[in-house]
């Protein structure tokens, strides 16, 4: 920043607060370029992950990671789009008849109190970064083929019994809290592979159980929310649009199966760099 005596005469002077300020944003704001592509990487995310019912916090994760963003960044900026992309998915997913809510929530008398505690955790990066990784690479697997293979699943189902429900709820819940995400992507495969709904209601369910969670990891530490990045607002505009799209396709049972693989390159990408860096 130019000294006061070297700018140019009738040159505007700044107060000290607003040189600060100006400062501040300088350092933390990071170039136009990452930012744009980082809004549309969101817009794509949210389109893919709102199709089957998730909010995209382990893409977004994916994303920042791959630009160098800090961990204390990252989650807070995850969650903010999270809860506006889940909350649009649960009324669509509702309007729709996909919401089952008697089975959502005893899930959610577990996962969200544990989101909570686990989300007001402070967690080293040494201990962050390779959990995120393990998490991306779950959910890289997951969404390569899982989706695909979830969709053509067929047969009878049954809702858990509540205090199962509650008992998963609590585990996925703490895994959420400390990764900054919904837990969706927990919570889906375990959904499917138990039988307890239909891969569509399993969506609708997802997003619920994803809403909740979100809300309970930001409540759990209200300070992160200063350190949320520049680009924010048009990440939620780009969130939204996505979230509206999604849930579109998912709801006319379209497949996106090679932007999914896509999508699971960069995922995988970014877990390499989360333990590499």
């Amino acid at each position: 920043m130019l000294r006061e005596s070297a700018l140019p005469t009738g040159y505007p002077r700044c107060s000290p607060l607003r040189s600060r300020a100006a400062d501040f944003v300088t350092v933390t704001r990071m170039p136009v370029l990452p930012d744009l592509l980082l809004v549309l990487g969101v817009l794509l995310v949210a389109t893919l992950y709102a199709s089957v019912g998730h909010a995209g916090a382990t893409g977004y994760l994916a994303l920042m990671a791959l630009v160098g963003l800090a961990p204390s960044s990252m989650r807070p900026t995850a969650l903010v789009v999270n809860l506006l992309v889940a909350s649009i998915a649960v009324v669509r997913f509702s309007r729709g008849g996909l919401l089952p809510l008697r089975t959502l929530v005893p899930f959610l008398i577990g996962s969200i109190p544990a989101a909570f505690i686990a989300g007001g955790l402070a967690v080293s990066d040494t201990f962050y970064r390779p959990l995120l990784a393990l998490v991306l690479l779950l959910a890289a697997v997951r969404l390569a083929g899982g989706a695909v293979r979830d969709a053509a699943r067929s047969g009878a189902t049954r809702a858990p019994h509540p205090a199962v429900a509650a008992l998963a709820g609590t585990v996925i819940g703490v895994l959420a809290g400390i990764t900054g995400t919904g837990g969706g992507v927990f919570l889906t495969p375990v959904v499917i592979a138990r039988r307890w709904a239909t891969a569509r209601a399993a969506a609708g369910l997802s997003a619920g159980f994803i809403l909740a969670n979100s809300a309970a990891g930001l409540l759990a530490r209200p300070a992160s929310l200063t350190s949320l990045p520049v680009w924010l607002p048009a990440a939620l505009v780009a969130g939204a649009i996505g979230a509206l799209l999604g849930t579109e396709l998912g709801m006319r049972r379209l497949s996106v199966p090679w932007l999914r693989r896509l999508l699971a390159l960069v995922m995988l990408i970014a877990a390499v760099r989360l333990v590499t860096s």
